[in-house]
Parts: C-alpha cells; structure tokens; sequence
C-alpha cells in the first residue's frame, strides 16, 4: 500500500493498494491552506482505510508542475511522512496522474490507443503549465510526449509541438489517488520515477534581500 501526496494544485491525500485500488483519498481545491489541512486529511485517509502508518511500504510524492510555495509543502509532509515510518518515497510527475485519471475515465487502462491529450494546469500570473501525452505504455503509464512546460495560454499553439493534434484538458486539481495508482504502475512496471528537483519552472516570488538591516 501506499500514501500518496499532491499539493501541487489544491491538496489531495490518498491511500491505494495496487490489488484493491483506491481504498481512501481526501482533497481540497483550496490553493492557499496546504500546510494547515495536509496533517488532517493524511489522518482521515489512515482512518478511513483502517490501516496503521506502519503497513505502508512507501510514499508517493508528486513533483508536479505546480506553484512553489504550496508543491513544496506536499512534497515536504511526503518526505517527513517516510523518513517518520522507515519507508521511501517515490516521485511522481502531476500532469502523468492527471493523464491516467483522464484515460481511466474514458475506459482506457491498456495498450488501446486513446490518441493525443494536452493537460493544462494554472500556474497563476496569467500563465499555464503544459504537458502533452500520446496514449499508455505496456504497463498503463501515459506516454508524456514533451514538456511540462510553462507559457502564456496564447503561446501554446507555438511552444507545443504538433498543438494542434492535442485535445486540451485544463484541469483544476490532481487525485492523490491517480497518484499513487500510476506509482504502483510504474513499480510494477520497473519504470523510472520523477528526479527529486520539483518542477517549480519559475523561481519563488520571495527573495533574499541584499541589504543590511539596522537593528534599533
């Protein structure tokens, strides 16, 4: 079994077993309260799937794309999450769990060809992250084909290559859940996991200052 974490839209928390599937997940869309609901909701999931941190075997973290200040929270409580119980972390790119989600729900989950998929994701500053993908591996993991990528909305047709072979799938949230199944996929499948950079594709707003401050 493992914990999965996603904060890199709203917060998603979920539980899932490669046999079973999904046995618990709890979300927000709220893009500000990551740090102060992340602890509440990997409770719940432990209780809802009755389980104890201890039968675990390891914590996925998603990498994203996705705003500093709130991914790096998900990917913090996932790391501090495995060190506390012994178990490791495995990292996940977002947008791969968005695809799987997308082509689970078209009843894709094999070799079937589900043809090209753009995802799209908020990046604020009136800027979007993009990642495209053409179909699932052998093992049901999405073929991500280029990116992810950061641009204006009114870019894409010229960053994306071949733009306009993609449907476009602007999502608002990743499922933990999505998450850690494509983990457990990708495990299976010997496939290699995300780097442990985040894929923050822009600095943070906060900066150090370069001056000295008196003090009074």
């Amino acid at each position: 079994m493992l914990l999965a974490i996603d904060t890199s839209a709203g917060t998603s928390v979920a539980i899932v077993d490669r046999d079973r599937g999904m046995l618990a997940e709890h979300t927000s869309a709220d893009t500000r309260l990551h740090a102060e609901i992340i602890g509440t909701l990997i409770l719940r999931c432990l209780r809802d799937a009755d389980i104890s941190p201890s039968e675990l075997s390891g914590v996925v973290a998603g990498m994203g794309p996705g705003p500093f200040t709130g991914l790096r929270v998900g990917i913090a409580a996932a790391e501090t999450f495995a060190l506390g119980i012994t178990r490791p972390v495995v990292r996940v790119v977002s947008h791969d769990a968005i695809a799987l989600a997308h082509y689970a729900a078209i009843g894709i989950d094999s070799t079937l060809d589900p043809g090209p998929l753009l995802v799209v994701t908020d990046a604020r500053r009136r800027e979007v992250y993009w990642s495209s993908f053409h179909g699932l591996d052998p093992q049901g993991v999405p073929v991500r084909v280029d990116a992810p990528g950061l641009a204006r909305p009114d870019e894409l047709p010229s960053v994306v290559p071949g733009f306009d072979r993609y449907p476009r799938l602007d999502a608002a949230e990743v499922s933990a859940a999505a998450l850690g199944l494509l983990a457990e996929r990708m495990l299976a499948g010997a496939r290699p996991f995300a780097a442990s950079a985040p894929l923050y594709l822009r600095e943070a707003d906060a900066v150090a200052s370069t001056t000295v401050k008196r003090v009074s």
